[in-house]
């Protein structure tokens, strides 16, 4: 099964189905026949995967990176474009990042810096990869300060999604990919009582389906594409917060699952919608197993003050929000709101 990025300039396709790594190399074979060095990124874990065995060692140079977030900072990224200028990449090579939303974030962005501007193929192997993270050309690494805040849009050559990977996902990785299927089930409005009867294949093919037709509208997020950010204001802030002290503590799914929850409070406390909207965002959460509670210890003022480094933000606090008619971004919401909602959803834990 294909889904088409249809970009301004060009286009792709998102390869979705078991079995489909095994297409990679003669994918890229076709598709870039003067490549002479393929260069596989991806970390230790995902290296000792039994599905990893489409990687010819002959053929293929192969990089490790730190696991998960821990790739996503200067220094990694640092690390792994003196590996590319060690062995030669030129323009016409070609990079393959192999694993989750944290490899295709950084990897990506090696593509779009290296040499200002590497081909790069995306072989998805978590579920937040395969919904979100690989598709649509934004790539980032995090700062102190927040995530995702040091990126750029830089579109792959296309997309691998074999489902066969997500047999090995531990339960957090796959309920964090849950998080982000969770978030295209409400942007697209979508009966919460199909929802348990919906396989996991049709919920990929749902959520890849979405971003691939708004990507295709708003490539470099000047308008639509923003609103597949939903949840993301509280997530982010909460995400960065928590992995400033433990890597493990907050998978990025989960933050972004308790993100929705919130921004359905929120919007109804502005009378942006009904009660009844509240309660069906805690359904959906609810019936793919996601909690909703904020860390205990977090801080709320830290949190509030970490929102505002949202990339969304103009110096104020900015949410996407439900509404009359529709989602939409709401910039300039007043922080006292903004708190007094926070400190209230974190009572009902």
């Amino acid at each position: 099964m294909n889904v088409e990025i249809a970009l301004k300039d060009r286009a792709y396709e998102v390869v979705l189905g078991e079995g489909v790594r095994r297409e990679v190399f003669d994918f890229i074979r076709h598709s870039r026949p003067r490549a002479q060095a393929l260069v596989v990124v991806t970390s230790s874990s995902f290296r000792t995967q039994s599905w990893f065995d489409f990687v010819d060692a002959e053929r293929v140079q192969v990089i490790e990176v730190p696991e998960g977030e821990s790739a996503k900072n200067f220094s990694a990224l640092e690390d792994l474009c003196e590996e590319l200028a060690q062995r030669k990449l030129s323009r016409d090579d070609v990079l393959i990042g192999v694993g989750g939303g944290a490899i295709t974030d950084v990897v990506g962005f090696a593509a779009a810096v290296y040499l200002r501007g590497v081909p790069v193929v995306h072989v998805a192997t978590s579920l937040v990869g395969q919904v979100d993270a690989a598709i649509g050309g934004k790539t980032a690494i995090n700062l102190a300060a927040g995530k995702n805040l040091v990126g750029a849009f830089h579109q792959p050559l296309g997309v691998f999604c074999d489902f066969e990977t997500l047999a090995s996902l531990p339960e957090r990785e796959r309920l964090s990919g849950m998080g982000e299927i969770a978030k295209c089930w409400l942007l697209e409005g979508r009966d919460v009582r199909s929802l348990e009867a919906t396989s996991l294949a049709q919920l990929i093919e749902m959520s890849v389906r979405l971003k691939a037709a708004i990507v295709g509208e708003d490539e470099l997020e000047s308008g639509r594409r923003a609103l597949l950010n939903y949840g993301h204001t509280l997530a982010h802030a909460i995400e960065a917060l928590a992995l400033a002290r433990d890597a493990d503590e907050l998978r990025h799914g989960e933050a972004v699952a308790i993100g929705l929850a919130y921004a359905a409070r929120l919007a109804h406390v502005l009378g942006r919608v009904d009660a009844d909207v509240v309660v069906r965002h805690d359904e959906v959460l609810d019936t793919l197993g996601l909690h909703r509670n904020v860390p205990r210890d977090l801080d709320t003022m830290d949190i509030v003050r970490t929102m505002g480094h949202d990339k969304k933000a103009h110096h104020d606090l900015t949410f996407v929000l439900a509404g009359p008619q529709g989602f939409e971004v709401v910039a300039g919401i007043d922080p006292e709101t903004v708190v007094r909602v926070l400190e209230s959803f974190r009572g009902e834990a």
